[in-house]
């Protein structure tokens, strides 16, 4: 016995053992941390504006959310740089350049001719309005509003072009047929209507007045293909700023109208008194004859 335990060999690097588990639990531990403090920069700028928005009481866009139908439109694509008397109307003087829908659609398609080549933006004008149709996997993802991270640098570019003018800006939501069912977005038409929201406050932050602005949310009932293939339902899922060509302010206090309409319910009711004068003169005369 003695003997053997002579014999028996002392290992002395049993402390690398140890040290290994050490450094990967350590390796482990950094790994971890790494990815807890990666920030979603896109999240983190959209909870930073709505802070301070909430603290400083900035104002916020002054036309509601509109949901529902509107009066169809119909546009004429333009794929180049279209000239002046498409986009101009027919008492605009097409010598002068000056045209602020000609001046916007050719500033667009210079700043953004890689996209419009790929079909990732596109543009249709006519002689009253302008379209800038965004293809939502560039601002948003799959199912949500948040903007993506490139959808702030896109959209800054897109509001500096816009800006120096004055005409109104709607921006307009939609989305494929595909249902969705969430907490936060019940159906379609609070998605697209959410897009819209987040497009309009990217442009109020990129310097455009929140009084031009506006945001609709037609959800999956404007498709502009069919809703049957993988290419369709990518193309009905878009987001259109329309610049409007009348800079006039959309909603005017109604004085005048009000008071037409008090002159109406006046001149009625006086109709109606007579029409009652008349049938108790008549009632009188008749029980007259019978009596």
């Amino acid at each position: 016995m003695r003997r053997r335990r002579e014999e028996e060999h002392v290992n002395n690097e049993r402390w690398m053992v140890s040290y290994a588990d050490f450094i990967t639990l350590l390796f482990a531990f950094f790994v971890v941390m790494y990815s807890i403090s990666s920030v979603n920069e896109g999240k983190y700028k959209v909870l930073t504006e709505s802070l301070i928005g909430v603290f400083s009481q900035a104002p916020k866009t002054a036309e509601p959310i509109q949901i529902g139908e509107q009066t169809p439109r119909t546009l004429a694509p333009v794929q180049e740089a279209p000239p002046a008397s498409s986009l101009m109307g027919a008492g605009a003087d097409s010598g002068t350049g000056d045209d602020p829908l000609e001046t916007i659609a050719e500033a667009m398609q210079a700043a953004f001719g890689e996209l419009i080549s790929v079909g990732d933006l596109q543009i249709h004008a006519n002689e009253l309005w302008i379209e800038i149709e965004l293809n939502s996997g560039l601002l948003f993802p799959s199912g949500d509003a948040l903007p993506l991270d490139g959808a702030f640098g896109l959209i800054e570019r897109i509001a500096g072009i816009l800006a120096p003018y004055d005409n109104p800006v709607h921006v307009e939501g939609f989305t494929d047929n595909v249902p969705i069912k969430s907490q936060v977005y019940p159906t379609n038409w609070e998605l697209s209507a959410a897009r819209a929201a987040s497009v309009v406050r990217l442009l109020s932050a990129g310097g455009i007045g929140a009084g031009r602005l506006a945001a609709v949310g037609y959800g999956e009932h404007r498709p502009v293909a069919d809703n049957a293939t993988a290419a369709g339902r990518r193309a009905n899922r878009r987001v259109v700023l329309l610049v409007s060509r009348y800079t006039e302010t959309r909603h005017q206090p109604a004085t005048e109208g009000a008071a037409d309409l008090q002159n109406m319910r006046q001149a009625r009711a006086e109709s109606a008194d007579g029409g009652r004068s008349m049938v108790n003169a008549g009632n009188g005369s008749g029980m007259q004859g019978i009596n």
